[in-house]
């Protein structure tokens, strides 16, 4: 139980590195909290710059993947044991990004932290996820959709394809994780539902179509 406990909090403060708002604070010199949707993640990030959006979107899941590796190498047990040691590692490094000390825990999505954690428990159905992911952005253009399907269909794969040890508790652990990012995305459903939520390339498509009608009257 000590053992447990350690995990948990240690994963707790690994998912806790906003890594989106110092990249922002001392590249920038700016608070990313203060522009675009407010959110410390990736997504909002990019808005700033894609190459610390994609930095960040790196980093967020690295610390999911150092907090299961982490409690890998430490739990001692095998089998059922160990999926639950490593899931609950896995959640926590999730509800450190969601909740982070250190800024008043309002954070973010959890989504590439959830990414990173789960791809070292469940590659296959972390892989199948993504590629749900990929179809449904690439189909409707809303990333907030296509995050959403993958992350509700992800618990299910895993239970699917037995990528959960035989440990219900594990399985739990994974479809609560899913769940609080499903939650953390409450406002995208809410404009998804009114149809007022921004489609992915929607700014450069209107950009684009300004230039050229600046262009048309100019001739």
């Amino acid at each position: 139980m000590p053992t447990l406990v350690g995990i948990a909090v240690i994963s707790y403060l690994l998912g806790s590195i906003p890594f989106g708002y110092l990249l922002v604070r001392f590249l920038r010199g700016e608070d990313v909290r203060l522009s675009g949707s407010g959110n410390i993640g990736a997504t909002n990030v990019a808005r700033k710059s894609p190459v610390m959006g994609a930095a960040t979107l790196l980093l967020d899941a690295l610390k999911g993947t150092a907090a299961v590796a982490l409690a890998s190498h430490v739990w001692t047990g095998h089998g059922t044991e160990r999926y639950l040691a490593v899931s609950l590692a896995a959640l926590l490094a999730v509800l450190g990004h969601m909740f982070p000390l250190w800024l008043k825990f309002c954070g973010g999505k959890g989504v590439a932290t959830g990414l990173g954690s789960f791809l070292m428990i469940a590659p296959r159905s972390v892989l199948i996820a993504a590629a749900i992911f990929l179809v449904i952005v690439l189909a409707f253009r809303y990333v907030s959709l296509g995050s959403i399907a993958s992350v509700a269909a992800f618990p299910v794969l895993a239970w699917r394809i037995g990528e959960y040890g035989r440990s219900e508790m594990a399985l739990a652990l994974m479809a609560c994780a899913s769940g609080l990012i499903i939650w953390k995305h409450r406002e995208n459903i809410r404009r998804l539902l009114a149809g007022t939520e921004s489609r992915f390339g929607a700014k450069r498509t209107a950009s684009i179509t300004a230039s050229s009608a600046t262009r048309a009257e100019r001739r």
